[in-house]
């Protein structure tokens, strides 16, 4: 969703930070800084990264496949 910088500037909305959507019940709609707790990372983001066991890729596929080195 895209939010007017004019909007954004005034509650201090930086790029990725929640936002809350409150709807009266006057129909009105009312925008504001969600607080709390970021977004937890997604399940995977704490194993991306690079290997580095320092194997070969054939002692590597070894492994995997429980062959003796």
């Amino acid at each position: 969703m895209t939010i007017p910088k004019k909007v954004r500037d005034f509650l201090g909305l930086q790029p990725g930070m929640q936002v809350r959507f409150d709807l009266r019940p006057d129909g009105a709609v009312v925008l504001e800084k969600a607080t709390g707790d970021p977004v937890p990372a997604s399940r995977f983001a704490k194993l991306r990264g690079t290997a580095k066991s320092g194997l070969s890729t054939d002692e590597i596929m070894a492994l995997t496949r429980q062959e003796c080195l």
